[in-house]
């Protein structure tokens, strides 16, 4: 790559044709490029005073004051979202799962501190961030990227509802800056990260899972294929189901939490018991960013009756402490903390400390699972139609090749297991599998491009 320098002079940078990839996630993000000896770099970010490898796909608007007096609308993204957000005493909004939205035609955009704005404003923020730290750490313009996409978004039923993501998604990175992205599935990224250890061919399934999906592709990958050159007939077929860890978060918080928190209390109504606290407001708890939408006059007035009525106060008031100390994102933090225990032990115990609320609740791997049932099912059905679809059976895959943070889960490995056997199973970086091989797949379409 060439660029001037500022006295005018052309100067050639350490990159040559550089190969940019960005897995923009539900959760987490991550950006990777290949330099000039064909060594793939990941860009880091400054995160409580050190640096992280995932960027939290967050956004954080807040209301601030000019030097002028006037109020002015500012906004953090990844890990200083966070930061802002948990440092601030009056708490602006903060948004996450942006991405997940991408295939509604209903949800335009939103409202924030009076201002309207589109999703895709709203995620070219992100990216933007994203490209401004990754053009800083490699000392390089980024103008192009090879970006990754789920095979199926969540919320989409249709071919017509992923293509109208994909279109939203490549409006956001024009307005973050990029010139042009090149798309491709996520669990393909994948399958060149896997494909990268390899010194012979192989028949491989992908699992990739995301926040909010799990992605599966059968594909041949291999220094043979690279050799010959590949052909749509080294893919032979990609699945997707609109699930993955976000879900299990929130199956913890509805079992293990919200009881705790008064879900299934009751309260006397003249000569009546009933619930105690309407559902909805513990629907809220299932995703840690909308607690702060409770911290309302009329949510307090709803706590401070049923508090007075309930057959168990006590527990009505620790909902209480929760959402008047805003308290979500820590809540959250503790779930994450027991699932992963839960992954290296059979049993663990929910701990939960911070403000004026202590909690803590034994829990099992074997209710864990209970409680997910109907989502390792759709995971199930999900492998199972993609090998029925292909003609491929469980015997010819040489190698299973899992990422994403949910293919930790006992659970869900078990789904692999039992179809393709303990020595097929292999797992790859939790966060930053997919961002390296989209930068891999970059780089092999410039090489396309430049025969």
């Amino acid at each position: 790559m060439v660029r001037l320098r500022n006295n005018g002079e052309m100067e050639k940078t350490r990159f040559e044709g550089l190969a940019v990839g960005i897995d923009f996630g539900t959760t987490n993000s991550s950006v990777a490029i290949v330099n000039g000896d064909s060594k793939v770099e990941l860009a880091s970010f400054p995160y409580g005073g050190g640096s992280t490898l995932s960027f939290r796909s967050v956004l954080y608007l807040e209301q601030v004051k000019s030097s002028a007096g006037a109020k002015q609308i500012r906004s953090k993204t990844g890990p200083a979202a966070i930061e802002g957000y948990l440092d601030a005493e009056e708490k602006g909004r903060l948004i996450q799962s942006l991405k997940s939205y991408l295939p509604n035609r209903t949800l335009t955009g939103t409202e924030v501190f009076g201002r309207r704005y589109t999703l895709e404003e709203l995620i070219s923020r992100m990216l933007a961030d994203l490209r401004g730290h990754a053009e800083r750490q490699f000392d390089v313009p980024i103008r192009h990227a090879t970006v990754g996409r789920p095979v199926r978004f969540v919320g989409a039923e249709t071919e017509e509802d992923d293509a109208y993501a994909v279109s939203r998604l490549r409006d956001a990175f024009v307005l973050a800056g990029f010139e042009s992205v090149d798309f491709e599935m996520e669990p393909i990224a994948a399958a060149y990260s896997y494909e990268s250890t390899l010194d012979h061919d192989e028949l491989i399934l992908i699992g990739d899972f995301g926040g909010g999906t799990s992605d599966f592709s059968l594909l041949r990958v291999g220094p043979g294929v690279r050799r010959r050159g590949r052909t749509r007939q080294d893919l032979l077929g990609n699945s997707g189901v609109g699930l993955a860890g976000d879900a299990f978060d929130a199956r913890i918080i509805r079992k293990l939490v919200s009881p705790a928190l008064g879900s299934e209390s009751y309260a006397r109504s003249l000569n009546k018991t009933l619930p105690a606290v309407p559902t909805w407001i513990y629907s809220n708890l299932e995703r840690w960013h909308y607690l702060s939408f409770l911290r309302t006059r009329n949510v307090a007035e709803i706590l401070r009756s049923a508090r007075l009525r309930a057959l168990e106060p006590e527990r009505i008031e620790a909902l209480t402490a929760l959402i008047e100390e805003d308290l979500g994102y820590q809540l959250h933090q503790a779930v994450q903390q027991v699932k992963f225990e839960l992954s290296r032990s059979t049993s663990a115990e929910f701990r939960f400390r911070d403000g004026s609320l202590e909690l803590q609740i034994p829990v099992t791997r074997s209710e864990f699972e209970d409680w997910i049932s109907e989502e390792l099912g759709a995971i199930e059905r999900c492998v199972d139609q993609l090998l029925e679809s292909t003609g491929v059976s469980p015997r010819e895959v040489d190698r299973v090749f899992l990422t994403g943070g949910s293919s930790f889960v006992p659970a869900v490995r078990r789904i692999f297991t039992r179809r393709f056997g303990e020595d097929r199973i292999q797992t790859g970086n939790e966060f930053t599998s997919v961002a390296h091989g989209l930068a891999l797949r970059a780089e092999e379409a410039m090489m396309e491009a430049a025969v």
